[in-house]
């Protein structure tokens, strides 16, 4: 969503139903500015007039013709669009001389008719990257939350704040915002509030909740006063790096909270539950890795339960599992964010090394998959999006840099910096264990373990609790990271060794005041 401005001239991109509706909104409310085209490619609309808007194309050759000043602007209203056909979009309308260009994202809710002028905002890098999103009809895809109670935790974040954006179409009875974060959780309550007011989505009732996974009495008492029927699980501490630099916050947050939230979950009634992973849980390196590893085994553990409380009750359908997809564009703290920041100061722009390769998806896509999968999905399963092809981070740089209007390595240099600790060249999507089954449903896959899991998941986490948790019998193990990673490292093969982290080093280097 952007911020709405004062224009004078308007050209919608897109004749159709989206682009319509977009005219329409504006000329009544005429603040905005003045619809003074559309532009279009299909024949059958070129020359014609809409509500006395006038259709010219095609776009690549009236484009050209057009004498733009500072206050003309150009929204695209194509959600359908494949991203190939928005690079020349956005071509042609820079060249042409827009300063200003906005897009009505297409996410699926805008496919199934609803476009609003809020909905737009400015065209970014991610628009143009990557393959083009799966249509998904998220009406029905969300009937099964239709007068449900749901819960998204980390709402404020990157996943879970498009997962609320997309709930809104799902006829949920309340949508409860789950998060530690005061303002973040504020934003999106402000946010989701204006886009009802503006007639997106249906009139779900909006509960913004501060509170913290690793708190175990508040969970559960929150769980009890909600009773939330669905939970999608999106809160983690993500960044690689930092993690590394502070592992026993890693395991804590990320491990317990999600055990918190799983028994808080079971405690209160919990039908649904949907938790979000990444391929870095795939034979981790990271402790982060790690901590999305024993965070999905923690799902499906709370699955294999379920299914044995349910045995016999018919009216108790329980869905614990677990949806794991590698990176998404424009995600808080990921590459395309910085790389926008490192091309603003004139570079250079840092790429770790000029091999490394990751899978990518936009972030409204992975939503609607995830959203799709939560209804279709089974009990004690997991479900890996269809991730297409990894993506070298060096191209994706060069293409960031060329959006922008400058030429890679003469105008904006790329520097490589190196392997950062816990970061590997190439991530995996699935382990030598499992094995990827397709379904019936596009872009979802099903992951079956070949072999039974070989760790004692409650034993590992036995272990590392007197660590994050202060044991007053076991003091000395409050804190202590090597003791941490060694555990980890015992318990699962694929991690590395590695050095004394920063904040570690820091602390044997001056001495902790008494």
């Amino acid at each position: 969503m952007t911020t709405i401005q004062k224009s004078r001239r308007l050209y919608i991109i897109g004749a159709g139903f989206a682009g319509r509706t977009l005219a329409s909104e504006i000329m009544s409310k005429a603040i905005f500015g003045e619809v003074v085209a559309f532009l279009d490619d299909d024949s059958e609309k070129i020359g014609r007039q809409i509500e006395g808007i006038p259709v010219l194309g095609p776009i690549r050759d009236v484009a050209k013709l057009l004498r733009m000043n500072p206050a003309d602007e150009a929204i695209i209203a194509i959600p359908g669009a494949s991203s190939e056909y928005l690079k020349e979009l956005y071509s042609i309308l820079k060249k042409a001389g827009f300063e200003r260009i906005r897009i009505l994202p297409g996410i699926s809710q805008i496919l199934e008719g609803d476009a609003h002028l809020i909905q737009t905002r400015s065209i970014d890098p991610q628009d143009l990257l990557g393959r083009t999103p799966v249509a998904i009809k998220l009406r029905q895809s969300l009937a099964y939350l239709r007068g449900k109670r749901v819960l998204v935790t980390g709402a404020g974040g990157s996943i879970g704040s498009e997962l609320c954006r997309q709930l809104l179409s799902g006829g949920a009875s309340r949508l409860y915002l789950f998060g530690h974060g005061e303002n973040s959780i504020y934003q999106i309550d402000r946010e989701l509030r204006l886009l009802q007011e503006e007639g997106v989505g249906e009139k779900a009732t909006l509960v913004p909740v501060i509170g913290d996974l690793k708190d175990l009495d508040y969970m559960d008492y929150i769980f009890g006063h909600l009773k939330a029927d669905v939970v999608f699980h999106t809160a983690a501490y993500k960044h690689v790096p930092m993690m590394e630099a502070n592992p026993v916050a890693a395991i804590e947050n990320n491990v317990l909270g999600t055990e918190n939230l799983i028994r808080a979950a079971r405690n209160h009634g919990v039908k649904r539950f949907v938790h979000i992973t990444t391929d870095k849980a795939v034979d981790p390196v990271s402790v982060y890795g790690a901590s999305k590893y024993l965070c999905e085994q923690l799902v499906l553990d709370a699955a294999r339960a379920a299914e044995t409380r349910a045995a016999g009750d018919t009216g108790h359908e329980p869905n614990f599992m677990v949806v794991r997809f590698g990176n998404v564009l424009g995600s808080r703290g990921s590459i395309v964010p910085l790389f926008q920041q490192q091309i603003e100061k004139g570079g250079p722009v840092t790429v770790t090394h000029p091999e490394m390769r990751r899978w990518f998806m936009t972030i409204p896509e992975a939503c609607s998959l995830v959203l799709k999968a939560g209804g279709v999905g089974e009990n004690n399963r997991l479900y890996l999006l269809d991730m297409g092809e990894p993506v070298r981070i060096r191209d994706l740089a060069e293409q960031m840099i060329r959006f922008y209007g400058f030429e890679p390595e003469t105008e904006i240099k790329i520097e490589y910096t190196g392997l950062r600790p816990g970061e590997r060249l190439d991530e995996r999507l699935w382990s030598a264990d499992e094995e990827p089954r397709e379904t019936e449903h596009s872009r979802i896959l099903r992951l079956d373990r070949k072999t039974p899991l070989s760790i004692d998941i409650p034993s590992l986490i036995a272990d590392l609790k007197p660590i994050c948790r202060l044991d007053p019998l076991r003091p000395e193990m409050y804190r202590n990271s090597e003791l941490l990673r060694s555990i980890l490292r015992e318990a699962i093969p694929s991690m590395q060794e590695e050095t004394v982290e920063p904040a570690t080093a820091a602390l044997q280097a001056e001495p902790v005041p008494a």
